[in-house]
């Protein structure tokens, strides 16, 4: 498998930050029931609840800097997003003892984009649509550059971009061409 990195990772100008944050561990949580026994499962794991639809959290890790990014997807799976290796693979083996779900490690087949600054909003408007730029708390699937993406916010100020890794590099290419505009 090519997990190479995109020729430019980042795109830089004055008021535009977009940078790719290979150090995200995406995992994808199956389940029957989003209100059955693995998701209350996980629920305990996390702190709280999985994420209700179209919305996307963000919870403290105990005993680490990190935090775990939950992100809704359909009704019976939730994307899960964390820099914490062995926080994810405690969720990881916990999820996969289970008979009611299951979670699918993704590291390597969704990338995460980093969107800051006071052009994010412009740049997914030329992009996409108003339908691509999630509130705090929203997790949005919408096309952005003739591409199916996931955008989430759980922190102001900040959008994540995920996208399959195959096409990261022409995402990119996109926002780099558009940025250029700015």
């Amino acid at each position: 498998m090519d997990n190479s990195t995109p020729s430019a990772p980042a795109v830089e100008v004055a008021g535009l930050s977009v940078q790719l944050h290979r150090e995200f561990k995406v995992g994808s949580l199956r389940y029957f029931d989003a209100a059955g026994p693995f998701a209350g499962a996980m629920g305990e794991r996390f702190g709280g609840p999985l994420p209700e639809p179209l919305r996307a959290i963000a919870y403290s890790l105990d005993a680490s800097p990190g935090e775990l990014i939950l992100a809704w997807r359909s009704p019976t799976e939730t994307l899960l997003l964390t820099t914490d290796g062995a926080a994810f693979a405690a969720i990881l083996g916990v999820a996969n003892d289970s008979s009611a779900g299951c979670m699918v490690d993704q590291t390597g087949g969704l990338w995460a984009w980093r969107v800051t600054g006071a052009l994010a909003r412009d740049l997914l408007l030329r992009l996409g649509s108003s339908a691509s730029i999630p509130a705090l708390g929203e997790a949005r699937v919408s096309r952005v550059a003739e591409l199916p993406v996931m955008a989430l916010c759980v922190h102001d100020g900040q959008i994540i971009l995920l996208v399959e890794r195959v096409y990261s590099e022409h995402l990119l290419g996109w926002i780099s061409e558009t940025a250029a505009d700015f």
